[in-house]
């Protein structure tokens, strides 16, 4: 059986490994270009075929694959007469690997299911390390024929390729998955300051807490900035961080929910982002808790 051709909307951190990826395993791609050409240059370098808009671009491939930061920008490349929808027609599978808000998922599965073609949320887990090498876990929903098609595209590049259930269950694991790693990596953060502030090594904190129960690998990516300098080990901004948990504190909220853990990671990020640390990695924020430890003490 021939390989699908596949659309891919978002060549960005994570997105333009994946596309790699992709050609790397044979399939034939098409592209759309943004703001920032860089990921889409490689891309057509390595023999993807770039288009103008989403319809032409849905129009061309059999799956379609959003890689973007906030479901506004689903929601506009989804929409209006150049958009996806526009492109789209019975049997053809839309994948959103980014982190939306699952009420907007759910409405828009229902505008492509009325068309015949299916609407799968997808985000991800793990780094664009991982996306190189195909070993992202991948958290999948919607409807299960659409996802058995897609199926083996997604193994080409996950290691975990999970099925969750009806539309929008995907995004809700994602957001609750990313929710749980920031209050992770904002406690391991303050929790380094308060060690400089009392005079214990940053190096004996993490070699007590790594011996025990608590230890992971959120704890080592933010180690590794507090401890060698390297934010590389987990390549995702404080922005986007953000707007994860901000999501997830939304959803909450639309269910009857009162968030009372998730405040506090999602109020530091906001000051965060509001101080212009926006585009650093989340495992830099040991140095935001730290400015404004020593702000406190002017």
């Amino acid at each position: 059986m021939s390989q699908p051709v596949i659309g891919f909307i978002g060549l960005g951190l994570m997105g333009l490994p994946m596309a790699e990826r992709l050609q790397d395993k044979g399939y034939q791609l098409i592209v759309l270009g943004n703001k920032n050409r860089s990921g889409i240059d490689v891309a057509v370098g390595r023999g993807a075929t770039e288009v103008t808009n989403g319809r032409e671009l849905a129009e061309q491939a059999d799956i379609v694959m959003l890689c973007m930061s906030t479901s506004e920008q689903v929601e506009a490349r989804m929409a209006g007469d150049d958009g996806i929808i526009a492109g789209l027609s019975a049997g053809k599978t839309v994948v959103d690997f980014g982190t939306s808000l699952p009420e907007s998922t759910r409405k828009l599965a229902k505008q492509v299911s009325s068309l015949g073609a299916g609407y799968l949320d997808a985000p991800l887990g793990r780094t664009p390390a991982h996306a190189r090498d195909g070993m992202l876990n991948i958290m999948c929903a919607g409807d299960e024929k659409f996802f058995a098609g897609a199926e083996p595209v997604l193994k080409d590049l996950g290691e975990n390729v999970f099925y969750l259930g009806a539309s929008g269950a995907g995004h809700t694991v994602k957001l609750i998955n990313n929710a749980f790693g920031m209050t992770i990596a904002n406690a391991m953060a303050e929790g380094f300051v308060l060690a400089d502030a009392a005079g214990v090594s940053r190096k004996t904190v993490y070699d007590v807490i790594a011996a025990g129960p608590l230890h992971s690998g959120m704890m080592d990516f933010v180690s590794a900035y507090a401890l060698e300098n390297d934010s590389s080990k987990l390549e995702f901004s404080i922005a986007n961080a953000c707007k994860d948990v901000g999501y997830f504190f939304d959803t909450a909220t639309a269910l009857g929910m009162e968030p009372m853990i998730a405040a506090g990671p999602l109020g530091a990020l906001r000051e965060a982002v509001d101080e212009g640390r926006g585009e650093s990695m989340v495992s830099e924020m040991v140095d935001f808790y730290s400015a404004r430890g020593k702000k406190q003490d002017i």
